[in-house]
């Protein structure tokens, strides 16, 4: 009796097994470029646990005396705990920046991904040429439109740029496509759903983890920004602490070196926290897209 072997099943390629030497060069890859990137987050956290004025002295990777309490402590009493000022202003910026950015990269996303309507394909691939583009190029264009308008010292000038993120469209985009059946939505008219209360109440949550991701990436993307709140924001008051810190760093005499670690230590704390609390929902997210 003969045995027909399905076309599908003849096609199979048996799984290769990985050699040691190619393993061994993977790991050895991947442990350079961690210490890569966490050499100076450890250099930064012994820095700053060290007593106030010995954040340069000794050794320089290894823990010499505790006095991270006392350094906070002196930090928040510079200058009228400015620096409190600054991280606040951070925490708006980018919170307020980042949920109302997400928003609109939801709702672009979700109207690219199940909306047929003309000049689709063009909008989106205007989206995606809009990712190739660096931010930075567009400070010194921003920066002349804010002061046409009267904008400059004004926290706007930071907010109404960020809510913007083609990347978080994108994303928004290709997670709903994948993640959204048309048959609910379907369904949902059928029931007597209106379009905007499918988005809300069933497209938002079947598109959560990709809305924790791009929260988490504009937030990260507008703590880090220093350009445009550099030459938008001259008071103070209202700068992130981004911009508060490299002020301090240019004053070597009005500001002591210690307190620029010590306030850099702080300022990533809020970045950690947000990736932690949320790492259940960014990781699902990262993998939007990776199987169709």
């Amino acid at each position: 009796m003969t045995t027909v072997i399905p076309a599908s099943a003849a096609r199979i390629r048996p799984r290769r097994e990985t050699s040691p030497a190619s393993r061994l060069t993977v790991l050895a890859l991947l442990g350079l470029s961690a210490f890569y990137f966490l050499f100076p987050l450890w250099w930064l956290l012994v820095a700053a646990t060290k007593p106030f004025g010995e954040q340069f002295g000794g050794s320089g990777l290894w823990f010499d005396g505790f006095g991270l309490f006392d350094n906070i402590a002196r930090l928040g009493g510079h200058d009228g705990g400015i620096f409190w000022r600054w991280m606040l202003n951070s925490v708006l910026y980018c919170g307020v920046g980042a949920l109302i950015g997400t928003l609109f990269s939801a709702l672009t996303g979700y109207a690219l991904a199940k909306y047929d309507f003309p000049g689709r394909g063009a909008l989106f691939s205007l989206v995606l040429a809009a990712v190739l583009v660096p931010k930075v190029l567009f400070t010194l264009p921003l920066y002349l439109m804010f002061s046409g308008v009267h904008l400059i010292d004004n926290p706007l000038a930071v907010l109404l740029p960020s809510v913007v993120s083609p990347f978080g469209v994108y994303l928004a985009r290709v997670f709903a496509e994948q993640s959204i059946p048309d048959e609910v939505l379907e369904a949902g008219r059928l029931d007597g759903a209106g379009e905007f209360r499918l988005f809300r109440t069933v497209a938002v949550r079947m598109m959560l983890p990709a809305l924790v991701t791009i929260f988490l990436f504009q937030f990260v993307e507008i703590w880090n920004n220093y350009l445009l709140p550099a030459m938008v924001l001259g008071d103070d008051r209202l700068q992130p602490v981004t911009v508060g810190l490299v002020g301090w760093n240019a004053s070597h005499v009005a500001v002591p070196p210690p307190l620029v670690v010590i306030g850099s230590l702080v300022s990533i704390a809020p970045l950690l926290i947000a990736f932690l609390s949320l790492q259940r929902f960014w990781r699902a997210g990262m993998t939007a897209g990776a199987v169709k």
